[in-house]
């Protein structure tokens, strides 16, 4: 009896043990561990981005819990309720609520009172043209490739809404990879922006932009998003979103749609989109060499899409009159990342002139960048998307 309760007794505590972490921690998993405290110690100590990288930060100690399958836990495990949050970044249901609250927290004000500027957030996706090729070169797939180079976009939700029609495979190295860019705007643009410009071009100071009236306001989110999506249709469901949000914000009869969009709503999605987007680089699936290519690949097409759009500025001034240039140091801002390429442009420009503030003027090609990548990203869905 004795006998038969201990060997009972050791063979649960066998099983228990088999069931446990520890019996089925990997060296991936220490790794990527490590990656998401790095993740959640970069967002509170240096408040790099802390509404993305906390919870992808934490999402990646979540998915990386060892656990035997089976037992609906994982996230690409069917049934399982990590499972079905992810269905929202599968299926590119989330990126457009984000698109939502984004237009309704944006002010196109600065874009509307100088056209032009839209030029500088068109080159600046120069980046994901070159990475496209890259990618391309390195032996991917041109469906693969097309999703990484979005990247250069600086655009997480447009990323994952590109990767989840064309290469969802590749989910959640893309994703981790395009945030985590757009976190380091404040580290990666600024010595290529020091780099490409002289202490003259870092002092000009452009005409303040025009005033611009209510009725213009709400005119652009509707041609906006009759000329970008006639042009080109499958960007429709992020640019659709973008110029609602807008409008709900314009017009001034749908405040509480408003604040809701750009409040509650996109704060949920948020958190659901950062949590399994961490929890998606699961070790045993995420820890590849093709991973590591992403990361790479997203890295040159962010610098190569500031160095665009600051080059392109520069072009532009040769053929500008004095007192009508426009400072390079806006350049940088052509990305997508909404405001911090902006604000980069700011705290660079104070650097060589107290008084010259740059943000205003830096916020139109930063919304242009929006717009941008996701007609890019729209492009490239067109003819690659089977």
């Amino acid at each position: 009896m004795d006998a038969t309760f201990f060997n009972f007794l050791t063979e649960n505590l066998i099983q228990f043990w088999q069931f446990t972490g520890f019996a089925n921690l990997t060296a991936g998993h220490l790794v990527m561990i490590a990656i998401g405290l790095i993740f959640i110690f970069l967002a509170i100590t240096k408040e790099y981005e802390p509404l993305l990288l906390v919870p992808i930060g934490f999402g990646m100690l979540v998915g990386n819990i060892p656990f035997l399958e089976g037992y609906k836990i994982g996230i690409y495990e069917n049934g399982s309720v990590l499972g079905y949050l992810y269905f929202g970044v599968l299926q590119g249901v989330y990126p457009p609520l984000i698109f939502l609250g984004i237009g309704a927290m944006t002010d196109f004000t600065a874009l509307i009172s100088n056209p032009r500027l839209v030029l500088i957030g068109a080159a600046a996706q120069l980046g994901i043209f070159a990475a496209y090729t890259g990618a391309l070169a390195l032996g991917f797939l041109p469906q693969e490739a097309a999703a990484i180079g979005i990247i250069g976009g600086a655009d997480g939700p447009t990323a994952i809404f590109l990767s989840s029609k064309l290469a969802p495979h590749l989910m959640g190295a893309i994703a981790v990879s395009a945030y985590s860019y757009m976190a380091l705007v404040p580290v990666i643009q600024p010595p290529i922006m020091r780099l490409l410009t002289t202490k003259k071009e870092r002092v000009i100071r452009m005409k303040p932009p025009r005033s611009v009236s209510k009725t213009e306001k709400i005119i652009f989110p509707i041609v906006g998003l009759l000329l970008t999506c006639f042009l080109v249709p499958s960007a429709l469901p992020l640019l659709g979103m973008l110029f609602f949000g807008n409008i709900l914000k314009e017009s001034g009869v749908t405040k509480r749609l408003a604040d809701t969009a750009k409040g509650p709503l996109i704060d949920t999605v948020t958190i659901l989109i950062g949590l399994t987007v961490g929890a998606s680089t699961q070790a045993t699936t995420f820890l590849t060499t093709q991973s590591v290519m992403v990361f790479g690949l997203g890295a040159a097409s962010f610098v190569v899409a500031t160095f665009g759009g600051v080059i392109f500025v520069k072009i532009i001034n040769l053929f500008l009159k004095e007192g009508n240039k426009i400072n390079p140091l806006i350049g940088n801002s052509g990305v997508s990342a909404v405001p911090d390429s902006a604000r980069v442009s700011q705290v660079i420009g104070l650097e060589y002139d107290k008084t010259n503030h740059l943000l205003m003027h830096a916020m139109g090609p930063n919304v242009a960048g929006v717009i941008g990548s996701a007609i890019a990203a729209g492009i490239l869905l067109s003819f690659l998307y089977k």
